[in-house]
């Protein structure tokens, strides 16, 4: 007997190009294909591509991460929302929590919340166990983390991998094809904890030993000034060129040989998936939910967080093996179609809301039965 529809209101922040970003979309996309009416509400869409933008139930309500005026639009969306209650809530990031909890609470509806990296060291997680019956994480090191300095009950933590889609871009260029010059690149949010300077480092590195090779960075964020004005200290801004203003980074993937992710935290890594995906060998550092992907010289390079020197000496490693190259970029690519497909990740979170309903059913549909009669 086929699944019953249910509805599912999707609450996130503002759509940025990150990985995050990319999961609610990816689940707007295909929770369909699972007998789930997805909605989307967010803050800020400008940052989706306007071809997928049109095609997907999205409603934007401007300042709505903001402190003071996100209040007065929460207020807007229960009244628009009211008109068409959704069975259950799932909010898309820690950092809208709050706004989702409430929404929740007026509605007298279940939620569900996706946490896709590390709290930060003061921050503090507060989840109402009453309403809140789920938290999915995108791996189990972000999922321990957690329950170390939450106590949130293990039963209420699921982790759920961010799928990606693994058809590879026609324009793909075969790794370290010797008909062009190499490229060694990165891709995501350009921030702090990113360690992209490290990156830089370990490229005026390999420079130093006369590779003929070009840097990539792919993104934008609020350490682009900053890491410009250090690829021109270096020496090396004729050899790195960014990329930033896009809609996603399936292009600048497909340019790359070697996909590095020189992050001094890291919750799983979707942007590595989606390059080794596309068969690209990756050098990562081992920090957090990277233990979940990448094994050492099978499926990608380890690297220590914040040693340029490690990540120039793994780059060159690649760049004098092109065959092992290939072979670590095919072994990933393997590896990502069998245990990180976009479809595995929206049939568990399908079934993570079939399960959450089945828990709460009559609950608090009946509580709110009750005070609106009152």
């Amino acid at each position: 007997m086929p699944d019953e529809q249910i509805k599912v209101l999707l609450l996130a922040g503002r759509f940025e190009v990150r990985g995050s970003s990319s999961a609610t979309l990816r689940l707007t996309d295909r929770l369909h294909e699972h007998e789930v009416d997805a909605r989307v509400i967010c803050a800020n869409a400008q940052r989706v591509d306007p071809r997928r933008r049109s095609r997907l139930p999205i409603v934007e309500y401007s300042r709505l991460d903001l402190p003071i005026l996100g209040q007065l639009m929460m207020r807007i969306v229960l009244r628009d929302v009211s008109n068409d209650v959704p069975d259950l809530i799932h909010i898309q990031s820690r950092h809208i929590l709050a706004k989702g909890t409430w929404l929740a609470r007026q509605l007298k509806r279940p939620f569900v919340l996706t946490v896709h990296d590390y709290l930060q060291p003061n921050e503090r997680l507060s989840f109402d166990l009453r309403f809140g019956r789920r938290i999915i994480t995108v791996s189990d090191s972000v999922r321990d983390d957690l329950i170390e300095r939450t106590g949130i009950p293990e039963d209420r933590l699921t982790t759920i991998h961010s799928g990606v889609e693994v058809r590879v871009p026609t324009n793909t260029l075969p790794v370290l094809d010797t008909g062009h010059v190499p490229v060694i690149g990165t891709a995501g949010p350009l921030e702090a904890v990113k360690g992209l300077p490290f990156f830089l480092k370990a490229a005026a590195q390999v420079l130093s030993h006369d590779h003929e090779v070009e840097f990539l960075i792919a993104g934008a964020g609020p350490e682009e000034g900053n890491l410009r004005r250090l690829a021109r200290d270096l020496g090396i801004g004729q050899h790195v060129t960014f990329v930033p203003n896009l809609y996603g980074f399936s292009e600048s993937l497909a340019a790359m040989d070697i996909f590095c992710l020189p992050s001094l935290r890291q919750g799983l890594g979707t942007i590595m998936l989606e390059a080794m995906a596309f068969g690209k060998p990756v050098i990562a550092t081992a920090v957090g939910g990277v233990y979940s992907v990448v094994r050492d010289d099978e499926t990608g390079l380890i690297v220590p967080p914040s040693d340029s020197e490690k990540l120039a000496e793994k780059i060159m490693q690649l760049l004098k093996d092109p065959v092992k190259a290939r072979a670590i970029g095919a072994n990933a690519a393997s590896m990502v179609q069998e245990q990180f497909g976009v479809e595995k990740m929206v049939k568990r979170t399908a079934d993570v809301y079939r399960e959450v309903l089945a828990e709460t059913a009559g609950q608090f549909s009946t509580e709110k039965t009750k005070s609106e009669s009152s």
